[in-house]
């Protein structure tokens, strides 16, 4: 299985808002994986590019926040032979000390707290577009067969200067649930040319989406699995989705 989840803002494990309740029943309701590759939003480089460590850091990356935020840490080990393989199948940059950004820890600290299960991550190349990150997860869909779990972690809608800041239960505006609706659509079917071509297609696509970041890591999820299951749905600040998939 590959999964996309939306890791909202950095203090999620604090939140009491319904993704946080699902993350932290998702890994039990999956069979535990051998090890995780990670692909998230917060680490953008020009070529592929992968971790290699042997326990990985927790990278506090934002700021602003209250104290306690930055004294969370998720030390799960790395996988050399791991990172040795993804970079091998993406012909990808190894980084002997990059950790975890936020958008790695947060969810996995709440779908496995043990931080026992081996952690590789992979960055995302923004100016690369869809069609680059669905390849990127198609390379990496064998490692399915030997256990180890894919998943794309970024936002479903991410426009960070529209969110209502009046709480996390301000309602969604229409142009969030229209640009998700089609997504959501497009998905469903595994409609590949839809998907490449989100930007011209889908309503509002460019509103929900100022800069590509936060969506990529969902085609990465996509490309390394099969049908698609919408198991999560959710909204904080009227428009940050926090939508989730399973690709089996």
């Amino acid at each position: 299985m590959a999964l996309f989840v939306s890791h909202g803002a950095p203090t999620l494990p604090f939140d009491d808002i319904p993704a946080r309740t699902f993350l932290k029943g998702l890994g039990a309701s999956m069979p535990k994986p051998k090890g995780i590759v990670i692909a998230t939003a917060h680490w953008e480089t020009h070529a592929p590019a992968v971790n290699r460590v042997a326990v990985n850091g927790t990278i506090h990356d934002f700021s602003g926040f209250p104290k306690p935020l930055y004294e969370l840490a998720y030390p799960a080990p790395g996988d050399a032979a791991l990172s040795d393989r993804v970079a091998s199948l993406l012909g990808a940059d190894i980084d002997n000390s990059r950790g975890l950004d936020h958008g790695a820890w947060v969810p996995l600290m709440l779908m496995y707290p043990a931080h026992d299960i081996p952690v590789v991550q992979i960055a995302v190349q923004t100016r690369m577009g869809v069609a680059h990150h669905i390849d990127l997860g198609r390379k990496l869909a064998p490692l399915r067969d030997d256990g180890i779990l894919v998943i794309g972690s970024g936002s479903f809608v991410h426009n960070l200067r529209l969110l209502d800041r009046r709480g996390y239960d301000a309602p969604q505006p229409e142009w969030s649930k229209q640009f998700s609706d089609w997504m959501n659509a497009a998905l469903l079917a595994r409609d590949d040319d839809a998907l490449i071509h989100y930007r011209e297609r889908a309503p509002f696509a460019a509103q929900a989406h100022p800069e590509e970041e936060h969506l990529l890591p969902l085609f990465v999820a996509y490309g390394a699995g099969g049908k698609a299951d919408h198991i999560h749905d959710s909204v904080t600040f009227g428009s940050l989705r926090m939508d989730a998939y399973s690709f089996a």
